[in-house]
């Protein structure tokens, strides 16, 4: 049975009849792509299945986070928007060129918003003291009131170990973890890499810190959605296709142009997804590239893509957590051309899926038309032992076993 570490008895175990709906209020920076904003759309997907239904409010550190359609009982605050640039610094994405600011404009948001809603369950995304330490005020806030239980959410791989350290001891992390948080989810699975003993990490959570699995997103719960991205992309065009997606797109120019000048099996066609983050001049030479063809199809953006992936040949696309747990999550044979820099985190996950055979892996030095061309022409891997995907049921059991002392009308 699972047990939570920092209550100390198992997840889901009866802890009286609450009061009254429980209110989570969920965080993530989101400076690069939408991965944090879709892991925890993902989460409040799962967090809204509790009994009585909880009022769940999103943080988002974008714009991009009104695209999305809420789970049921979830509304959001988004924030004006960073944007990090390739060595991994922030600065403001539109609104002028103040990152101070900026950031005290977004701090203040955050720290208003924690004590309008007053949150039982708070869950920070990846980021202890958030982007630019824009958390510092809330969490000193919400340990001050003493009510809410704070949970960090981590990610399976952060970067290399020793990068890993360094930044975290630089930017006082485990300092922050001991004084403010109650617990650390790792959404991950230890027997597939073990992040706390890799990163030297338990110690210094002091007990707080568990694994608890993957994170599936084909239960997401925005079916209507997803039909209907996917009958835009089915409906006009009955051609089996491979599908090509790069997140964001901020970064993904190189995997576009060669995904657009690559040869498709034949009878197939090409779905490819640029994101609405990438530069409209990047959009504009991809395509130009496309105009060509009678084989593929480009789009900006779609809300729901799991469907069009589903149902897909085949799956081409950058590493990040999101995008690789679809791949796992779903049939069609995955390749993966993982980010490499400013943290080497896609390339370490890749590398251990690939070794599994659960994924094949093209590293962005070796990344050309011809070798997505070589990748679509040949047989399918055999896939080995998937990990552990189990975590959104886990964190469900973990969110509806706090005390139900904190939740008082």
């Amino acid at each position: 049975m699972f047990e939570d570490p920092k209550i100390g008895r198992p997840a889901g175990a009866a802890g009286g009849r609450r009061a009254a709906p429980m209110r989570i209020m969920l965080y993530s920076h989101d400076t690069l792509g939408y991965g944090h904003l879709r892991r925890n759309l993902l989460l409040a997907a799962a967090l809204s299945e509790i009994t009585p239904r909880p009022e769940i409010l999103l943080i988002g550190g974008m714009r991009e986070a009104g695209a999305f359609t809420m789970p049921a009982g979830v509304d959001c605050v988004t924030l004006p928007a960073y944007a990090k640039q390739s060595d991994g610094s922030y600065w403001p994405r539109d609104l002028g060129g103040d990152l101070a600011r900026l950031a005290d404009l977004r701090a203040r948001t955050i720290r208003s918003t924690a004590e309008g809603f007053d949150p039982d369950l708070v869950i920070v995304d990846n980021v202890p003291r958030g982007a630019q330490y824009e958390l510092d005020r809330t969490l000193r806030f919400l340990r001050a009131r003493g009510r809410a239980r704070v949970i960090l959410g981590l990610r399976d791989v952060i970067d290399d170990s020793a990068t890993v350290r360094r930044q975290w001891l630089r930017q006082r992390n485990f300092e922050t973890v001991r004084r403010f948080y109650d617990g650390v989810w790792v959404y991950g699975d230890a027997a597939f890499y073990d992040l706390l003993k890799d990163c030297e990490m338990q110690a210094p959570f002091a007990g707080k810190a568990v694994h608890v699995g993957y994170l599936d997103p084909t239960g997401r719960r925005d079916a209507a959605q997803a039909a209907r991205d996917l009958a835009m992309v089915t409906d006009a065009d009955p051609r089996p296709y491979v599908y090509c997606a790069v997140g964001g797109g901020r970064d993904g120019l190189a995997l576009c142009r060669a995904f657009a000048r690559a040869r498709l099996p034949e009878g197939h066609r090409g779905v490819l997804v640029t994101g609405s983050q990438m530069p409209d001049s990047d959009k504009d030479s991809v395509a130009a590239m496309a105009d060509g063809r009678d084989d593929l199809t480009v789009l900006p953006f779609l809300r729901e893509p799991i469907g069009v992936m589903a149902h897909a040949a085949r799956l081409i696309g950058m590493g990040g957590y999101n995008t690789t747990m679809e791949m796992l999550a779903l049939d069609p044979p995955a390749l993966i051309v993982p980010r490499d820099a400013p943290r080497r985190e896609q390339v370490m996950r890749t590398e251990r899926l690939a070794a599994r055979g659960l994924v094949s892996m093209i590293l962005p030095d070796a990344l050309t038309p011809k070798a997505l061309s070589n990748w679509l022409a040949a047989p399918a891997p055999r896939p080995g032992c998937a990990p552990d995907m189990g975590g959104l049921a886990r964190i469900r059991s973990l969110a509806a076993a706090i005390p139900s002392s904190l939740l008082v009308a």
